[in-house]
């Protein structure tokens, strides 16, 4: 447990009054954390088998690397994308509160989750010279306050030094994607993003950065752009994958 007399004073203030605890379950948790030992442990966590293009798992006993039928028969411009966690329980819940509830503070939580995607073998190691936030449109972030991708991806930067640079733009709104299926998903979002003016990702290695990972519609449209623009290869990491 940390003495209060280490906490700058007015943090020792609040935490005196206002202790801190679980946001799950209400249980004490320590100065600058959100959830307890026992509800982050309940997070489901992806583990193998599962695609090698886009993490979803597999409940086979597949032992080699494969490519699931979301991606096999269709052109993803992302080398890879990646999701440390399963959007159910715990994850979904604090996702979804960060994202539509306005509890800012989980950003921190759903960053954590974020990072350990990067410990992924697919991404361990590699060098990015950018990390690129998929955009909102203007009147859905009006909405909602803050693009959530912005801000994980900002966290994402100070953890790694990896610079932040929001390059991409979208320019078209579309309906949410939730209803569609992986075809309707794909002309949902046709040119629905380019690269804003004056941005340049010549040459650069890009690390796409969302929060929650369905079908890759969205990444695979944001790659192109990427692509197009002079991206040498885009990958993306996201802490979820529903």
């Amino acid at each position: 447990m940390v003495a209060l007399g280490m906490l700058k004073p007015v943090e020792a203030l609040i935490s005196l009054f206002y202790p801190p605890i679980c946001t799950i379950c209400a249980a004490d948790v320590g100065p600058s954390e959100y959830l307890c030992g026992d509800c982050n442990a309940k997070a489901a966590r992806i583990v193998p088998p599962f695609c090698e293009t886009c993490s979803e798992p597999f409940p086979g006993a597949i032992t080699d690397g494969f490519t699931c039928a979301n991606c096999g028969h269709r052109k993803l411009y992302f080398e890879t994308a990646v999701a440390a966690y399963r959007s159910r329980g715990i994850v979904r819940r604090v996702i979804h509160d960060f994202k539509y509830n306005r509890q800012i503070h989980l950003r921190h939580v759903v960053a954590q989750w974020l990072a350990d995607a990067l410990d992924d073998v697919r991404l361990r190691g590699r060098r990015f010279d950018r990390l690129v936030p998929v955009p909102l449109h203007p009147a859905r972030r009006r909405e909602r306050g803050f693009n959530q991708a912005d801000l994980l991806a900002e966290l994402l930067s100070r953890r790694t030094s990896i610079p932040l640079q929001p390059v991409l733009q979208r320019i078209r709104y579309t309906k949410t994607q939730t209803a569609f299926d992986r075809a309707e998903r794909m002309e949902n979002l046709h040119n629905a993003f380019r690269l804003r003016k004056n941005a340049t990702v010549q040459g650069y290695r890009v690390l796409l950065i969302d929060d929650v990972l369905t079908t890759g519609s969205t990444l695979s449209e944001c790659a192109r752009v990427l692509k197009v623009a002079g991206a040498v290869s885009v990958h993306a990491a996201t802490a979820a994958r529903a």
